[in-house]
């Protein structure tokens, strides 16, 4: 998801640009345009998907790159370093994000697509659909956290530091939890390929984004790369996103116009989702009596997710024309003005956690 960088306390700036702020309308074009490319042009996304490498579609990976490394150059793993403040917040999401997540997305979304929706999705397309889905759940946001973070004011330390362990935990979770729960679903596992697309999207932009931090931070400073380089990338993440949209909708755009409802029976459960691990997270920042700027931020990272990642994934591992890509893509498409939403009543029910708890600071 397109980043914007916490803004410290104080800081009266908007916390989204026009840009980001009307991202859906964008992703919308961006998915009309694809499908009218893959309807009418059908040549230029069956040429773009002989370009692969071990199952990995070579376009899209650039794009997914451009996507994900001005994010990485956001997150400062220094910060690290201050997890032991009371760090009762970053328990939290962390037990939410990898013990909870992915499962009830699995069990809601196989609730849904095998009985609820049964009468119209066959079994085999439920199957992935909910493929799709686990995918989506099993990457938590990384990113546009620092977004959501600023819009309920909350804290910018934590929120970085809940960004850096979360990367870092997607390395060693993500693929045995993907693994696990898609084994569950009868689909087989091709993990070298799994593997590979966590190296790619995952360890690659990390390292990327920590050798250039310490090389631009080495030779002309902290101010000028937090002022004056990374703003360089402001919109290239955006434009990452709805380029991959335009190419992924292009190579589904038979799947979609045969099947335009399974773009809203997707998105139920998924909003379904979003709204329960929210509510489940900021329900826990209450009982644990964390402050407002803590408990806010970590309802927001419970409830978003890392779909670049979980986009990336299921084109590496089952083809960017899948309903298994379609699944995680219909994510993008929801997440922003559902998370708009949320950010609107944490903010209206900020007065639950008491003057003293809004002005604490867990880390």
């Amino acid at each position: 998801m397109p980043a914007v960088p916490a803004t410290p306390p104080g800081d009266e700036s908007p916390g989204i640009g026009f840009f980001d702020r009307f991202l859906t309308i964008w992703v919308i074009l961006c998915m009309g345009l694809g499908l009218l490319i893959g309807r009418f042009l059908p040549a230029i996304p069956d040429w773009l998907g002989k370009l692969q490498y071990s199952e990995v579609s070579i376009p899209i990976a650039v794009l997914i790159w451009v996507m994900i490394y001005p994010m990485m150059l956001k997150v400062d793993f220094a910060s690290i370093k201050n997890v032991g403040r009371n760090p009762k917040g970053l328990f939290l999401t962390w037990a939410v994000n990898w013990l909870v997540k992915p499962f009830t997305m699995f069990a809601l979304t196989g609730l849904f697509f095998y009985v609820v929706f049964a009468q119209w999705i066959a079994h085999d397309l439920a199957r992935d659909y909910v493929a799709g889905a686990v995918i989506l759940g099993a990457a938590p946001c990384t990113a546009m956290v620092f977004v959501w973070s600023h819009l309920t004011k909350g804290d910018p330390g934590y929120t970085v530091v809940q960004v850096a362990t979360n990367d870092l935990i997607i390395l060693v979770a993500f693929t045995p939890i993907v693994g696990l729960l898609l084994g569950i679903s009868g689909i087989a596992i091709p993990w070298g390929t799994l593997l590979l697309s966590v190296v790619l999207f995952v360890v690659v932009p990390i390292a990327a984004g920590v050798l250039t931090r310490r090389a631009v931070t080495a030779r002309r400073g902290q101010a000028y790369f937090q002022d004056g380089f990374v703003p360089k990338f402001g919109k290239a993440t955006v434009v990452g996103l709805l380029l991959t949209l335009v190419l992924i909708f292009s190579f589904q755009a038979h799947v979609i116009l045969s099947n335009p409802l399974h773009i809203v029976l997707i998105a139920v459960p998924l909003i379904i989702q979003t709204g329960l691990m929210f509510t489940l997270t900021y329900g826990g920042g209450k009982l644990l009596r964390l402050p407002h700027n803590v408990a806010a931020p970590a309802a927001m990272i419970g409830g978003s997710n890392f779909f670049e990642l979980a986009v990336a994934v299921a084109v590496a591992l089952f083809g960017a024309n899948s309903p298994v890509a379609l699944a995680t893509t219909v994510g993008v498409l929801v997440e922003v003005p559902v998370m708009l939403g949320l950010v609107h009543i944490a903010n209206r029910t900020a007065g639950w956690f008491g003057p003293a708890h809004a002005r604490g600071s867990e880390v």
